[in-house]
């Protein structure tokens, strides 16, 4: 029977490998307090059974390391020691950054006391209440403390829109002009910051007159917000270590209605680790219109056909699909500057494939095929502009553009007609002139001798 048990955890655990992963890899860091791990067993049993491997750390342990000899061992960190003011030397908020860097992704906890990772929210234009600030509603009306709030969940393009409220308590940030972050989650409209958790309420004052009225209050608070690199790596910064907790993910909202805590963290596990809103470039191809070869150059005026194959990440699969959702896709044939810019359309036989085709310019030079595609996403219910949650596309491919070689010119030009009968009436009118000249002065010669005799 023991055997037989072994075995059924066993095809479990194969199960849960092959289900959901992260298109970059599935080593995962978790930098937690001992003592705290088991309040997050939901959250970290999700993880594993998505086919994630989990490695634990103390905040102020040696090891694992998470950069040695300037190469990343984790493909995700999480750090949800959210009230631990030391963390070891290589976790600092410049490793962090070189971890961003090296393409591994990042979940922070953020904290209302002053901690490093303070500092690091600061660099992602997310600015922090002062310490000791937490986020306080007394809206709806509900037992227990008011730091503790249920927060109804706007759908977006990284969580879905059948969410129930999440329950939420922590800090909350304002959102900078940044183009590269991705807002989750926003505080209620009646929410605020407040000095309960030992604050000072006039270095609140200051801080609002600082950044401006209404700075700590209102839904233009952040509560979970993202932030995509050029380089696609992504970091999520959670305003409290609670939203990932047990207690949080099996305290309901009202009589009989779950939280939504638990689906809520999945989905932007699933965003941070890039296992949803992946795409990428397979590969380009570029050709005359009645040719299929790739060339190294082309000829000014040529007419050139430049494809591109687009796909996107299925973590149930693990594998790449193509993916001809893109209707705003552009690509620039530049030389320094963009000589065209052109839409590049998906090509409705084959899916994957987006096709145009254009005259390159009439002007030689070495030129570039350039896909830089970073886009705000729409949301089709609302009809409203949504901060893009896709990963960008980049591409880019080298051609020279020549003049055409001395043969490649027509023999006559239409163009040049108006020269071209120029230049014969003036040679006709001057063999004209020459023959009359030449005739005149024999007659004259002829006409004197007759005289003369």
């Amino acid at each position: 029977m023991v055997h037989l048990r072994s075995l059924l955890f066993l095809a479990v655990g194969l199960v849960a490998r092959i289900s959901a992963k992260s298109s970059t890899g599935d080593s995962v860091l978790v930098i937690v307090e001992p003592k705290q791990q088991d309040n997050y067993s939901l959250f970290f049993n999700g993880l594993k059974e998505r086919g994630y491997e989990l490695t634990f750390r103390a905040p102020k342990s040696e090891g694992p390391l998470v950069i040695e000899y300037d190469v990343p061992n984790f493909a995700h960190v999480i750090l949800l020691a959210s009230e631990t003011k030391n963390f070891a030397k290589d976790v600092t908020p410049q490793s962090l950054v070189q971890l961003l860097g090296k393409k591994t992704n990042l979940l922070i906890a953020l904290s209302p006391k002053q901690t490093p990772l303070s500092s690091l929210a600061a660099e992602f234009s997310l600015t922090l209440p002062p310490p000791g600030t937490p986020l306080v509603s007394y809206f709806p009306e509900r037992e227990g403390s008011p730091s503790v709030i249920p927060v109804a969940v706007q759908a977006n393009s990284v969580v879905p829109s059948n969410l129930q409220p999440v329950w939420f308590s922590g800090v909350p940030h304002s959102i900078g002009n940044n183009p590269l972050l991705v807002p989750i989650l926003h505080a209620p409209a009646e929410s605020f910051a407040s000095e309960t958790d030992g604050g000072s309420p006039d270095a609140l004052v200051d801080a609002t007159e600082r950044g401006g009225e209404g700075l700590w209050a209102g839904s233009q608070l952040g509560l979970v917000t993202g932030f995509q690199t050029l380089d696609n790596s992504r970091v999520t910064f959670v305003g409290g270590a609670d939203v990932f907790s047990d207690e949080y993910a099996l305290k309901e909202i009202s009589r009989d209605v779950p939280s939504g805590n638990a689906e809520f963290v999945r989905e932007v596990a699933a965003w941070t680790f890039q296992e949803s809103q992946v795409l990428r470039v397979e590969r380009t191809t570029h050709h005359l219109v009645n040719g299929t070869e790739p060339l190294e150059q082309y000829t000014t005026n040529d007419n050139i056909v430049f494809s591109a194959y687009i796909s996107h990440y299925d973590p149930k699969t693990s594998t790449w699909a193509p993916y001809s959702g893109i209707n705003d896709l552009q690509l620039e044939f530049t030389m320094l500057d963009p000589h065209i810019r052109t839409a590049v359309l998906p090509s409705s036989g084959e899916p994957g494939k987006y096709s145009v085709t254009f005259r390159a310019p009439d002007r030689h030079g070495v030129f570039k095929f350039v896909i830089d595609y970073k886009r705000k996403g729409v949301d089709l219910q609302l009809m409203v502009i949504d901060f893009c949650s896709l990963t960008y596309l980049q591409s880019s491919t080298t051609v020279a553009v020549v003049p055409p070689r001395h043969d490649g010119y027509p023999r006559f030009l239409s163009a040049a007609w108006p020269y071209y009968t120029g230049a014969i009436s003036t040679s006709i009118g001057f063999f004209l002139f020459s023959a009359l000249w030449l005739a005149g002065d024999a007659r004259e010669k002829k006409a004197k001798g007759h005289k003369a005799e």
